[in-house]
């Protein structure tokens, strides 16, 4: 059993121009066997902060703690705690059974065949029994990550700590160690925190995702109740491909007026946006229905700019016709669309979303909830 803490936890660096902030007073708590995905652009944080978790890096403020013992001052070989780096960080003068049971010689008293048994039981599970005497240099990219992973889970610790450990990876491996890292974790029930900068590993990886920006926590929730109900802007843009349109909009007599269109609200976004006028009309690309004539005052004229064909989508890029405005949409696959066509936007009242311009804040969101869910898997 491990849960893992962080309250207030705090990083900072000096350099010749003052303090840099590089974690500012993250507090969350991962459950027993819970997989936490933390994700965020480059330089927003989460390495620092998983390097802390990990006791590579000193913590300026805040606390750690693993199963309610606070672990700031414990030595990083004594916190119970693997990692798994992106660089692999295998030694390459040994081989992958060396590799393997370096850590558990040189940090425990277990006899010699003891640890070769782990060795071999850990090479089982991964399908790495036939490299065991080969070198890393021997190895592809895949097999020396599974290396990697071998090493931290034969020394059966109570947190694993993933540092992007599928970058290094072409996009068809990549894919493919997505599903056996979830297989792996969903069967060694370890808790384990995995940072990455890649959004479809963390909707696709986490139980919860983690979602951090200059060093502060954006919002912790499942990948879903991210992605449909975010608390920002900055969630809402970060996460989908292509990403969340924004328009920015003023609100005035019950209506969203902004540089291209008028939008017209129902009585029930208009209460959510408690008398804030300087607003952000976001809507996901997937949502905008592209017909061919207008029905209500949700739809707008637009011209197709640029079309990218996906295969099983298309990503349409449009303009409104003053020119002024641009979004993208996606439509089917087998949908006939080029540059040049006139077509009408719909932009559906029950799709949108609804963000405080000067805060960012989510100041309405379309809803998820479990009757959506059931529908969709019905």
């Amino acid at each position: 059993m491990a849960t893992l803490e962080l309250d207030s936890v705090r990083k900072t660096f000096q350099d010749d121009s003052g303090e840099i902030v590089a974690v500012d007073d993250v507090s969350t708590a991962i459950d027993d066997g819970e997989f936490l995905v933390v994700v965020g652009p480059s330089g927003c944080g989460k390495s620092t902060m998983l390097r802390m978790v990990a006791g590579l890096e000193s913590i300026t403020s805040g606390t750690v703690s693993l199963n309610n013992r606070v672990i700031n001052d414990v030595k990083s070989q004594d916190r119970d705690i693997a990692m798994v780096f992106q660089s692999y960080a295998l030694y390459p003068h040994m081989s992958v059974r060396g590799n393997m049971s370096f850590g558990l010689e040189e940090s425990t008293d277990l006899p010699d065949d003891q640890i070769a048994e782990m060795v071999s039981e850990t090479a089982e599970l991964l399908g790495i029994s036939n490299l065991l005497e080969r070198r890393p240099t021997d190895l592809s990219g895949g097999q020396q990550q599974r290396v990697a992973l071998g090493r931290a889970i034969v020394r059966d610790p109570e947190v694993f700590l993933m540092d992007e450990p599928l970058s290094n990876l072409d996009a068809k491996l990549r894919a493919q160690m997505r599903t056996e890292l979830q297989r792996l974790q969903e069967d060694l029930g370890v808790t384990t925190v995995y940072v990455t900068h890649d959004q479809t590993e963390a909707m696709t990886m986490g139980d919860r995702i983690a979602i951090l920006n200059d060093g502060r926590l954006q919002q912790v929730a499942t990948p879903l109740e991210c992605y449909h109900e975010p608390a920002n802007q900055f969630v809402a843009g970060f996460l989908g491909e292509p990403s969340m349109n924004f328009f920015d909009v003023r609100f005035e007599r019950g209506v969203l007026v902004g540089d291209a269109f008028e939008y017209p609200l129902g009585p029930e976004v208009r209460e959510a946006l408690d008398g804030t006028t300087d607003l952000v009309l976001g809507i996901r690309p997937e949502d905008i229905e592209l017909a061919e004539t207008a029905s209500n005052d949700h739809d707008f004229a637009t011209t197709v700019d640029v079309v990218e064909p996906m295969g099983d989508e298309n990503t349409v890029h449009l303009k409104f016709d003053e020119g002024v405005e641009t979004m993208i949409a996606t439509a089917d696959g087998f949908t006939r669309i080029s540059a040049g066509d006139d077509v009408v936007a719909r932009i559906p009242a029950e799709s949108i979303h609804v963000f405080d311009r000067e805060t960012g804040e989510a100041l309405r969101n379309r809803s998820l909830d479990s009757k959506t869910l059931s529908a969709a898997l019905e």
